[in-house]
Protein backbone atom coordinates (compact mmCIF):
# COMPACT_ATOMS: atom_id res chain seq x y z
CA UNK A 1 0.00 0.00 0.00
CA UNK A 2 0.82 3.45 -0.60
CA UNK A 3 -0.16 6.27 1.68
CA UNK A 4 -0.43 9.86 0.06
CA UNK A 5 0.43 12.93 1.57
CA UNK A 6 -2.38 15.48 0.79
CA UNK A 7 -1.30 18.92 -1.43
CA UNK A 8 -3.47 21.95 -0.63
CA UNK A 9 -4.77 23.94 -3.48
CA UNK A 10 -6.02 27.75 -2.86
CA UNK A 11 -8.61 29.30 -5.03
CA UNK A 12 -10.96 32.27 -5.56
CA UNK A 13 -13.53 30.21 -4.42
CA UNK A 14 -12.30 28.68 -1.62
CA UNK A 15 -13.13 28.74 2.30
CA UNK A 16 -11.88 27.27 5.84
CA UNK A 17 -13.83 24.86 6.23
CA UNK A 18 -11.22 22.00 5.12
CA UNK A 19 -9.23 22.47 8.34
CA UNK A 20 -12.00 20.74 10.12
CA UNK A 21 -10.84 17.57 8.27
CA UNK A 22 -7.49 18.25 7.53
CA UNK A 23 -4.49 20.44 8.83
CA UNK A 24 -4.75 23.24 5.82
CA UNK A 25 -4.59 26.09 6.88
CA UNK A 26 -6.12 29.48 5.08
CA UNK A 27 -9.64 30.89 4.21
CA UNK A 28 -9.24 30.23 0.52
CA UNK A 29 -8.10 26.46 0.65
CA UNK A 30 -10.75 24.94 -2.57
CA UNK A 31 -9.09 21.46 -3.18
CA UNK A 32 -7.36 18.99 -0.76
CA UNK A 33 -5.60 16.68 -3.62
CA UNK A 34 -5.30 13.40 -1.76
CA UNK A 35 -4.54 11.76 -4.93
CA UNK A 36 -3.27 13.79 -7.85
CA UNK A 37 -0.78 13.14 -10.51
CA UNK A 38 0.31 15.42 -13.04
CA UNK A 39 3.74 16.32 -14.87
CA UNK A 40 5.39 17.63 -12.18
CA UNK A 41 3.51 17.74 -9.69
CA UNK A 42 1.95 14.81 -7.50
CA UNK A 43 1.12 13.51 -3.82
CA UNK A 44 4.77 12.52 -1.53
CA UNK A 45 4.51 8.74 -0.68
CA UNK A 46 4.81 8.53 3.04
CA UNK A 47 5.46 5.04 3.55
CA UNK A 48 7.43 1.36 2.35
CA UNK A 49 10.13 1.14 0.30
CA UNK A 50 8.72 3.93 -1.69
CA UNK A 51 8.86 6.53 0.94
CA UNK A 52 10.09 9.94 0.13
CA UNK A 53 9.15 9.45 -3.50
CA UNK A 54 6.65 11.45 -5.40
CA UNK A 55 3.90 9.56 -7.26
CA UNK A 56 4.80 10.68 -10.68
CA UNK A 57 8.12 8.51 -9.96
CA UNK A 58 6.81 5.26 -9.10
CA UNK A 59 3.59 5.36 -10.81
CA UNK A 60 5.51 3.89 -14.26
CA UNK A 61 6.86 0.94 -12.41
CA UNK A 62 3.82 -0.77 -11.69
CA UNK A 63 1.46 0.39 -13.92
CA UNK A 64 1.26 -2.67 -16.17
CA UNK A 65 0.49 -4.82 -13.05
CA UNK A 66 -2.91 -2.84 -12.38
CA UNK A 67 -3.81 -2.42 -16.09
CA UNK A 68 -3.04 1.23 -16.42
CA UNK A 69 -0.46 0.99 -18.88
CA UNK A 70 -1.86 2.90 -21.40
CA UNK A 71 -1.91 6.02 -19.00
CA UNK A 72 1.20 8.30 -18.76
CA UNK A 73 -0.05 9.48 -15.10
CA UNK A 74 -2.26 8.29 -12.34
CA UNK A 75 -5.61 8.71 -13.61
CA UNK A 76 -7.53 9.44 -10.76
CA UNK A 77 -7.78 12.41 -8.98
CA UNK A 78 -9.24 12.12 -5.37
CA UNK A 79 -9.91 15.62 -3.52
CA UNK A 80 -11.99 17.37 -0.92
CA UNK A 81 -13.34 19.94 -2.46
CA UNK A 82 -14.95 23.63 -0.44
CA UNK A 83 -16.86 25.89 -2.27
CA UNK A 84 -16.89 29.22 -0.30
CA UNK A 85 -18.27 30.70 -3.14
CA UNK A 86 -20.04 29.49 -6.48
CA UNK A 87 -17.46 28.09 -9.31
CA UNK A 88 -17.57 29.32 -12.80
CA UNK A 89 -19.86 27.99 -14.71
CA UNK A 90 -18.01 25.69 -16.97
CA UNK A 91 -18.10 22.61 -19.28
CA UNK A 92 -15.73 19.88 -19.55
CA UNK A 93 -14.76 17.95 -23.10
CA UNK A 94 -15.88 14.45 -23.98
CA UNK A 95 -12.87 12.14 -25.42
CA UNK A 96 -14.26 13.60 -28.99
CA UNK A 97 -14.08 17.02 -28.46
CA UNK A 98 -10.51 16.41 -26.06
CA UNK A 99 -9.20 14.67 -28.90
CA UNK A 100 -9.84 17.60 -31.35
CA UNK A 101 -9.39 20.45 -28.91
CA UNK A 102 -6.50 19.36 -26.77
CA UNK A 103 -4.83 16.68 -28.95
CA UNK A 104 -5.84 14.41 -25.79
CA UNK A 105 -7.46 10.99 -25.63
CA UNK A 106 -9.19 11.35 -22.59
CA UNK A 107 -12.43 14.37 -21.77
CA UNK A 108 -12.63 14.78 -18.35
CA UNK A 109 -15.48 13.32 -16.56
CA UNK A 110 -15.96 14.13 -11.90
CA UNK A 111 -18.70 13.08 -9.50
CA UNK A 112 -19.44 14.68 -5.88
CA UNK A 113 -20.35 12.80 -2.69
CA UNK A 114 -22.45 15.91 -0.76
CA UNK A 115 -20.85 15.95 2.70
CA UNK A 116 -22.04 19.19 3.51
CA UNK A 117 -25.15 20.90 0.41
CA UNK A 118 -25.28 24.09 -0.70
CA UNK A 119 -26.50 26.99 0.94
CA UNK A 120 -29.49 27.53 -1.60
CA UNK A 121 -29.83 23.48 -1.46
CA UNK A 122 -29.32 23.68 -5.33
CA UNK A 123 -26.16 22.35 -7.70
CA UNK A 124 -26.05 24.45 -10.77
CA UNK A 125 -26.30 21.85 -13.58
CA UNK A 126 -27.99 21.84 -17.10
CA UNK A 127 -29.38 24.05 -19.65
CA UNK A 128 -32.90 25.79 -19.53
CA UNK A 129 -32.90 25.56 -23.41
CA UNK A 130 -32.25 23.08 -24.85
CA UNK A 131 -31.35 24.76 -28.37
CA UNK A 132 -28.03 25.67 -28.80
CA UNK A 133 -28.20 28.52 -31.20
CA UNK A 134 -30.82 29.65 -28.20
CA UNK A 135 -27.45 29.20 -26.03
CA UNK A 136 -25.68 31.66 -28.69
CA UNK A 137 -27.97 34.02 -28.58
CA UNK A 138 -28.40 34.32 -24.66
CA UNK A 139 -24.60 33.75 -24.03
CA UNK A 140 -23.64 36.58 -26.94
CA UNK A 141 -26.45 39.12 -24.73
CA UNK A 142 -24.90 38.25 -21.13
CA UNK A 143 -28.35 36.68 -20.17
CA UNK A 144 -26.14 34.09 -18.34
CA UNK A 145 -29.07 33.14 -15.64
CA UNK A 146 -31.74 32.89 -18.83
CA UNK A 147 -29.19 29.78 -19.56
CA UNK A 148 -28.57 27.80 -16.20
CA UNK A 149 -30.63 25.02 -14.89
CA UNK A 150 -30.06 23.50 -11.14
CA UNK A 151 -31.42 20.56 -9.39
CA UNK A 152 -31.63 20.36 -5.72
CA UNK A 153 -29.18 18.20 -3.37
CA UNK A 154 -28.39 17.62 -0.20
CA UNK A 155 -26.15 15.76 2.01
CA UNK A 156 -25.37 12.45 1.46
CA UNK A 157 -26.40 12.74 -2.69
CA UNK A 158 -24.04 11.39 -5.36
CA UNK A 159 -23.67 13.53 -8.82
CA UNK A 160 -21.84 12.24 -11.78
CA UNK A 161 -20.99 14.96 -14.07
CA UNK A 162 -20.96 13.76 -17.99
CA UNK A 163 -18.77 15.65 -20.08
CA UNK A 164 -20.83 18.11 -22.72
CA UNK A 165 -22.68 19.14 -18.95
CA UNK A 166 -22.89 22.65 -17.64
CA UNK A 167 -22.28 23.12 -14.36
CA UNK A 168 -20.59 24.75 -11.10
CA UNK A 169 -20.74 23.86 -7.38
CA UNK A 170 -23.05 25.98 -5.55
CA UNK A 171 -21.56 27.89 -2.76
CA UNK A 172 -22.07 26.55 1.03
CA UNK A 173 -20.79 22.92 -0.83
CA UNK A 174 -18.23 20.75 0.91
CA UNK A 175 -18.11 17.60 -1.60
CA UNK A 176 -15.54 13.99 -2.07
CA UNK A 177 -14.72 14.68 -5.75
CA UNK A 178 -13.85 11.94 -8.44
CA UNK A 179 -12.25 13.19 -11.34
CA UNK A 180 -11.07 11.06 -14.46
CA UNK A 181 -9.37 12.09 -17.46
CA UNK A 182 -7.99 15.70 -18.78
CA UNK A 183 -7.88 18.62 -16.73
CA UNK A 184 -9.48 20.68 -19.47
CA UNK A 185 -12.30 22.92 -18.04
CA UNK A 186 -14.11 25.86 -20.26
CA UNK A 187 -15.35 28.60 -18.61
CA UNK A 188 -18.77 30.37 -20.03
CA UNK A 189 -18.94 33.05 -16.88
CA UNK A 190 -17.61 33.50 -13.74
CA UNK A 191 -19.50 36.40 -12.23
CA UNK A 192 -16.95 38.98 -13.26
CA UNK A 193 -14.95 38.20 -10.34
CA UNK A 194 -11.11 39.11 -9.78
CA UNK A 195 -8.38 37.21 -8.42
CA UNK A 196 -5.77 39.27 -5.68
CA UNK A 197 -4.15 41.31 -8.07
CA UNK A 198 -7.40 42.38 -9.60
CA UNK A 199 -7.40 40.61 -12.58
CA UNK A 200 -10.73 38.97 -13.81
CA UNK A 201 -9.78 34.96 -14.67
CA UNK A 202 -9.80 33.84 -18.37
CA UNK A 203 -13.19 32.89 -20.13
CA UNK A 204 -13.09 30.34 -22.44
CA UNK A 205 -16.41 31.21 -24.51
CA UNK A 206 -16.02 29.44 -27.83
CA UNK A 207 -14.14 26.15 -26.43
CA UNK A 208 -16.87 25.69 -24.08
CA UNK A 209 -19.69 26.28 -26.68
CA UNK A 210 -18.11 23.66 -28.52
CA UNK A 211 -17.96 21.50 -26.40
CA UNK A 212 -21.47 22.17 -24.71
CA UNK A 213 -24.67 19.79 -25.39
CA UNK A 214 -27.64 21.41 -23.85
CA UNK A 215 -29.54 18.67 -23.18
CA UNK A 216 -27.53 17.19 -20.94
CA UNK A 217 -28.40 17.53 -17.18
CA UNK A 218 -27.18 14.98 -14.30
CA UNK A 219 -29.09 13.09 -12.02
CA UNK A 220 -28.76 12.35 -8.18
CA UNK A 221 -27.86 8.75 -6.97
CA UNK A 222 -27.35 7.23 -3.69
CA UNK A 223 -24.90 4.71 -2.85
CA UNK A 224 -26.25 1.11 -1.77
CA UNK A 225 -24.49 -0.62 0.79
CA UNK A 226 -21.83 -3.15 -0.29
CA UNK A 227 -22.42 -1.51 -4.07
CA UNK A 228 -20.33 0.05 -6.33
CA UNK A 229 -22.31 3.23 -8.14
CA UNK A 230 -20.43 2.58 -11.67
CA UNK A 231 -19.80 5.15 -14.11
CA UNK A 232 -18.07 4.92 -17.32
CA UNK A 233 -14.31 4.98 -16.73
CA UNK A 234 -14.60 4.59 -13.11
CA UNK A 235 -16.41 3.12 -10.15
CA UNK A 236 -17.04 3.99 -6.42
CA UNK A 237 -18.31 3.10 -3.29
CA UNK A 238 -19.29 4.37 0.02
CA UNK A 239 -17.86 2.64 3.52
CA UNK A 240 -19.61 3.42 6.79
CA UNK A 241 -18.85 2.49 10.32
CA UNK A 242 -16.31 -0.63 9.71
CA UNK A 243 -12.92 -1.38 11.26
CA UNK A 244 -10.83 -3.05 8.68
CA UNK A 245 -10.93 -3.14 4.88
CA UNK A 246 -9.50 -5.43 2.55
CA UNK A 247 -9.04 -5.49 -1.63
CA UNK A 248 -10.26 -8.24 -3.02
CA UNK A 249 -10.21 -7.52 -6.54
CA UNK A 250 -7.70 -7.48 -8.81
CA UNK A 251 -7.68 -3.36 -9.24
CA UNK A 252 -6.01 -0.65 -7.37
CA UNK A 253 -7.80 1.10 -4.90
CA UNK A 254 -8.13 4.37 -4.07
CA UNK A 255 -9.25 4.15 -0.48
CA UNK A 256 -9.91 7.85 1.21
CA UNK A 257 -10.93 8.63 4.61
CA UNK A 258 -13.12 10.92 5.47
CA UNK A 259 -14.56 10.76 9.25
CA UNK A 260 -12.88 8.40 11.81
CA UNK A 261 -9.15 7.51 12.24
CA UNK A 262 -6.63 4.44 10.70
CA UNK A 263 -3.36 3.48 10.43
CA UNK A 264 -1.93 2.21 7.08
CA UNK A 265 2.17 0.56 7.15
CA UNK A 266 2.42 2.13 10.74
CA UNK A 267 1.24 5.63 9.55
CA UNK A 268 -1.54 7.36 11.88
CA UNK A 269 -3.14 8.72 8.87
CA UNK A 270 -5.47 11.73 8.78
CA UNK A 271 -8.94 12.31 7.55
CA UNK A 272 -8.88 13.47 4.06
CA UNK A 273 -5.59 11.25 3.28
CA UNK A 274 -5.94 8.61 0.38
CA UNK A 275 -3.85 5.04 0.56
CA UNK A 276 -3.56 3.00 -2.84
CA UNK A 277 -4.29 -0.47 -1.68
CA UNK A 278 -3.31 -3.12 -4.27
CA UNK A 279 -4.68 -6.33 -4.70
CA UNK A 280 -5.14 -8.52 -1.64
CA UNK A 281 -3.81 -5.71 0.67
CA UNK A 282 -5.95 -4.56 3.93
CA UNK A 283 -5.90 -2.12 6.26
CA UNK A 284 -7.08 -3.70 9.93
CA UNK A 285 -6.28 -1.09 12.48
CA UNK A 286 -9.44 1.98 11.69
CA UNK A 287 -12.54 3.06 13.46
CA UNK A 288 -14.39 4.65 10.62
CA UNK A 289 -17.20 6.26 10.29
CA UNK A 290 -17.19 7.33 6.56
CA UNK A 291 -14.63 6.45 3.75
CA UNK A 292 -15.26 5.69 0.03
CA UNK A 293 -12.96 3.36 -1.99
CA UNK A 294 -12.30 4.29 -6.28
CA UNK A 295 -11.03 1.85 -9.34
CA UNK A 296 -10.37 2.51 -12.49
CA UNK A 297 -12.51 0.12 -14.56
CA UNK A 298 -10.41 -2.34 -16.61
CA UNK A 299 -12.56 -2.68 -19.21
CA UNK A 300 -12.57 0.77 -21.21
CA UNK A 301 -10.00 1.77 -24.51
CA UNK A 302 -9.09 5.09 -25.00
CA UNK A 303 -9.88 6.65 -28.09
CA UNK A 304 -6.99 7.07 -30.81
CA UNK A 305 -6.00 10.29 -31.42
CA UNK A 306 -6.41 11.34 -35.10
Amino acid sequence: MLVLKPMFHDTIWGGPRLSRFTEAKGDSVGHFYTAFCREGISNEILNGEYKGKHLNDVFPLWKKDVAMEEYEYFPLTISLTEADHDLSIQVHPDDRTATQIEHRNRGKRESWYFLEAPDNGLLINGCRVKDKEEVRKLLDQEKYSDILDSIPVKVGDYVFVEPGTLHAISAGSLVYEIEEGSDSTYRFYDFDRRDKNGNKRELHVEMAYLTLDPKKQSVVKHYEKGKEIVEATYASEKLDNITSYRNDTDDLKCFTLIYGTATCDGIRIGQGTTVLLFPGEEITDMDVKLAFVCRMRRDIDLPDIE
